[in-house]
């Protein structure tokens, strides 16, 4: 899969293609049929199939403290859609020169000279350029013109409702983690690298992996049985606080992972953490001490869960 990130780096050998729009936040199983979808039609026509992305995306743009917590970090949504049948993802950065294109100039600089696409995948609902002012009707217009096919994005349901990202938040916020499980096709992951924290979890016997997230917010809060990948002998069981850790006037989110019996040295590594169950929301505690004592509580728990399952 070939990653083109910006216009400016399309080149002659990019033009024609069938090609989709979208965040594709999670790469969920709406996003998957999606996928597919173009992929049929790429294969069909014989021509590479394009996914465009939007970094960062237009509501992290336009109103980063009300946008929606991410599922998935760029990095993280590359490494999924490698798992289909994608040739090649066009990152546009979305700043304010982008902002300011209209949806005309989207069209003619983008899909017409940048991509020349032959069939365009979109939901009927998709807006784009300057005030929004694009729309699918201007997309099946520009294609009529231009000699492209506009159709709809296949609409995904599970239990009679259509999966969205927004549905997926809405479940790892309420802890049901199998019910987003059930939505994204796969078990819930983060991933981040290992970085040196304050050693705080030494000093209580519970030395963690400390994850740096670089998100705005994240989707997920509070206690979790969890499993790391990326390390030999994986899957790792442990548990697992994500949150901004009050007890210590913590100021940024962070993935704190304690790993059972353990002790190998793993600064530096790259890993994915799945998250099993939630055991309970982030609380504050008085002292050290009590602090310790609920950890211990937690990976109780935690080992309970893994040896049920």
């Amino acid at each position: 899969m070939e990653l083109i990130r910006g216009a400016h780096n399309l080149r002659p050998g990019h033009r024609g293609c069938v090609a989709t729009i979208g965040n594709f936040d999670g790469v969920h199983l709406g996003h998957q049929a999606v996928l597919g979808q173009l992929a049929e039609k790429a294969d069909d026509m014989g021509l590479p199939g394009v996914v465009i992305i939007f970094e960062p995306q237009p509501m992290e743009y336009f109103a980063s403290e009300k946008a929606a917590a991410r599922l998935s970090r760029f990095r993280e949504k590359i490494h999924a859609l490698r798992r289909y049948s994608v040739d090649r993802v066009l990152v546009l950065r979305f700043d304010q020169q982008f902002a300011a294109l209209s949806a005309a100039a989207f069209i003619e600089q983008i899909l017409v000279q940048g991509l020349d696409v032959r069939h365009l995948v979109v939901g009927d609902d998709f807006r784009f350029g300057n005030g929004r002012s694009g729309d699918f009707e201007l997309l099946c217009e520009a294609g009529r013109q231009h000699n492209f096919e506009v159709v709809n994005m296949h609409t995904f349901y599970i239990n009679d409702e259509r999966v969205s990202s927004t549905r997926i938040r809405e479940a790892l916020l309420a802890g049901k983690l199998h019910e987003a499980e059930q939505l994204l096709g796969r078990p819930y992951r983060m991933s981040g690298r290992v970085a040196h924290g304050h050693k705080r979890g030494r000093s209580i016997n519970y030395p963690t992996a400390n994850i740096h997230l670089h998100r705005h917010t994240t989707p997920i809060m509070g206690v979790y049985a969890v499993e790391m990948f990326g390390i030999a002998g994986e899957p790792l069981a442990g548990v697992a606080n994500i949150g901004s850790r009050p007890t210590v006037d913590g100021t940024r989110t962070l993935l704190e992972v304690h790993l059972f019996d353990f002790d190998r040295d793993i600064y530096g590594c790259h890993v994915d953490v799945q998250f099993v169950e939630k055991i309970r929301d982030e609380q504050r505690f008085d002292s050290f001490e009590q602090l310790r004592e609920q950890i211990d509580r937690d990976a109780e728990q935690a080992r309970r869960i893994f040896a049920q399952h």
